[in-house]
């Protein structure tokens, strides 16, 4: 049986669903693949709003950089199927989604952090940013709208081509996320946020946000449904396995 690396429990109708693996909640075939059936289930429950949150210092660190960098083309390409669909349903869900993003959030995290539609950062100690251009993984085509829909072109252009981590000030003023708590108050405060997302007449809140992000909503559903993004063909650039290694040994 498969270690449970995706949790999620419910507290007075709001689901919460929690990225649980050691050390960094780094995310693998495996990961995205357990993260979409935990939605499924969500998604067919009675669950008025969501919170989506990681466990320990992190949010998620992103994709693992061991793991990943040596897919073969096949698993690169069935992995890149799942992440798109994933962050396509956490984007486009018709409940309330908050994200109580409890420390560290980057490259993949980050996206993660972003469909939600209210987000809650930590206070201190934890970073945020786009780094796939320092390690040769460049972005699925979800991702990308996403970000496009989510940030200021500026903001879009410098965290992905600068590729550098930021605080949490800094992600505040940059629109990454709307509010910041004390690190141990996050998750509760994203509680306290689904609670009153929850009390709005639900068909009015999802119509509104499909106004809001119809958009962004149609291209994701559109290069899902035709599987039309680019890097199905080619995602992983051929120096990730030794560009990776440089990161994760700090150099």
């Amino acid at each position: 049986m498969s270690e449970l690396l995706v949790k999620s429990w419910v507290e007075d109708d709001i689901a919460v669903i929690q990225l649980d693996r050691p050390k960094a909640n780094a995310i693998t075939y495996e990961v995205a693949c357990q993260l979409e059936t935990c939605l499924e289930e969500i998604f067919s429950s009675q669950a008025k709003a969501i919170v989506a949150t990681g466990n320990g210092n992190f949010f998620s660190g992103g994709l693992d950089l061991r793991e990943v960098p040596e897919y073969s083309a096949k698993e690169q390409h069935d992995f890149l199927q799942v992440i798109n669909r994933v962050i396509t349903r956490l984007y486009c869900c018709a409940v309330p989604l908050i994200g109580a993003v409890n420390g560290h959030a980057i490259a993949a995290g980050f996206i993660f952090a972003l469909t939600a539609d209210y987000r809650i950062g930590p206070e201190t100690d934890a970073l945020f940013g786009l780094t796939e251009a320092r390690v040769g993984i460049p972005f699925p085509a979800a991702a990308m709208e996403i970000l496009k829909a989510e940030l200021s072109p500026s903001d879009v252009r410098y965290s992905t081509l600068s590729a550098l981590n930021y605080g949490p000030a800094d992600a505040l003023r940059r629109g990454v996320f709307d509010e910041l708590a004390a690190n141990a108050d996050v998750l509760a405060r994203g509680l306290e946020v689904a609670r009153d997302h929850a009390s709005m007449p639900a068909d009015a809140y999802c119509r509104i946000k499909t106004q809001v992000r119809g958009e962004a909503m149609e291209k994701l559903h559109r290069l899902n449904q035709e599987e039309s993004d680019p890097m199905l063909d080619a995602w992983i650039s051929p120096d990730a396995s030794s560009a990776s290694s440089a990161v994760l040994d700090g150099h």
